[in-house]
């Protein structure tokens, strides 16, 4: 029997439905709060282009020695603020993180419109997915997207948590990261030297399904400091194995093993207040050692906090049954120049990858415009406090799919009328 035009069309308009609705849903992870408090979070994120040091600080509005040492790269090396990093190096980005309008987010980047920036490419290229087009247009109370004029300074909302600096009661710095098609949670859980328990807690994730475009908040394990409230650098947290500058870049701290905060002079310390520790010979970061038949006793002098534009200083000693070794640091690399598998810059393996596969060929983080609604369900197993909100985001390969299908459905049927 022939199939009659409206039926034809019925099946034609199902087929357009259907390519419509199909969509995958990229959670993002928002904390409630309702403080003035801030913390430092940071932002996994791969370079859209090649980019001075300098550059990619402005694109954040951070400082640029704060992003180095936040990668453990090298300050010491001339002129390292000019130094040009490769296009798809992956790097974390050191922002702060604040309350404001009861979630937890950072504000405090802003992005100045160029000739042929669209929202979508100022959100999915430049940031990385960081963001959704949507996002920046409600931030900035844009009435029709599709006109912007070159030249406008528009706010960047960027994702973040703090949850209290802990993650299951031990310090954490939290990362936002936006995942990857190769990306699965137990990849990212390896890479980062996690569980995907910890995970699908910190994420309020129901199973350890993850798409393309999610943004999860991923703990770091750090060392955080006892500096008093009316310090500048008062809750200072570092990653383990990463360093922070602070003290206006006259002190530099790292996470040694252990979990310990260990503060030096910076390689950049040029008019900095006295670093001695009073009544004694000993500089900030000097650790004496002196072997008794009772045991070790061990004197050092620590870095206390930033106040009033004085750096404070510590002395401790103790006795210990041992002497310790020679002070661990962290590794610093040189600028890097290029991108290589093994730079341990690299997006999240999968563990596909970690069992030995070759890794190279990554694919950059640009994905798909997120969408345009958060909505907030409940809380799904996640910690106090967290909630996975989802956007809506159409899947452009679902959707061409069916239009293929479409298309090749007309092709057979339409000499038949």
């Amino acid at each position: 029997m022939p199939i009659g035009k409206p039926t034809i069309l019925r099946i034609a308009t199902t087929l357009l439905l259907l390519s419509n609705l199909t969509t995958v849903t990229p959670k993002s992870t928002i904390e409630p709060c309702s403080t003035t408090d801030s913390c430092t979070s940071l932002l996994a994120y791969t370079l859209y282009t090649d980019l001075k040091v300098s550059e990619l600080a402005s694109l954040f509005q951070i400082d640029p020695i704060n992003l180095l040492s936040a990668n453990s790269i090298d300050i010491s090396q001339p002129d390292v603020v000019s130094h040009i990093l490769p296009s798809q190096l992956f790097l974390k980005i050191p922002i702060t993180c604040s309350c404001v309008d009861g979630i937890r987010k950072s504000v405090t980047t802003h992005y100045k419109t160029r000739p042929s920036d669209t929202l979508s490419n100022i959100a999915d290229a430049v940031y990385g997915g960081l963001v959704s087009a949507d996002q920046i247009k409600e931030a900035n109370e844009i009435s029709d997207p599709t006109v912007l004029d070159v030249g406008v300074n528009l706010v960047v909302p960027l994702p973040c948590v703090c949850f209290n600096g802990t993650d299951n009661g031990v310090p954490a710095v939290y990362l936002s990261y936006v995942v990857k098609p190769v990306d699965t949670l137990a990849g990212i859980a390896a890479r980062y030297r996690t569980t995907v328990t910890d995970l699908m807690g910190v994420n309020a994730l129901g199973n350890a399904d993850v798409e393309d475009g999610d943004i999860l908040a991923v703990p770091l394990s750090a060392c955080a400091s006892n500096f008093p409230r009316y310090a500048s650098d008062y809750a200072l947290s570092v990653p383990n194995g990463g360093y922070a500058i602070t003290a206006d870049h006259c002190v530099q701290c790292s996470c040694t093993p252990g979990s310990r905060l260990y503060c030096q002079p910076a390689s950049l310390s040029v008019s900095c207040s006295s670093m001695q520790c009073k009544s004694t010979n000993l500089m900030l970061g000097n650790v004496t050692i002196q072997q008794s038949s009772a045991g070790c006793n061990v004197t050092s002098c620590g870095y206390g906090g930033f106040v009033n534009g004085t750096i404070i200083t510590t002395l401790s000693s103790s006795l210990q049954p041992r002497c310790p070794g020679p002070q661990q640091v962290p590794p610093l690399i040189a600028p890097p120049t290029m991108v290589t598998p093994d730079m341990g810059l690299a997006p999240a393996p999968s563990p596909f990858q970690i069992g030995g596969a070759p890794i190279g060929g990554l694919p950059g983080s640009v994905v798909p415009s997120t969408g345009s609604s958060i909505a907030f369900p409940p809380s799904a197993n996640g910690p106090s406090g967290s909630i996975s909100a989802a956007c809506t985001l159409v899947n452009p390969i679902s959707g061409f799919s069916l239009a293929v299908v479409l298309v090749m459905f007309l092709c057979l049927v339409v000499p038949f009328l």
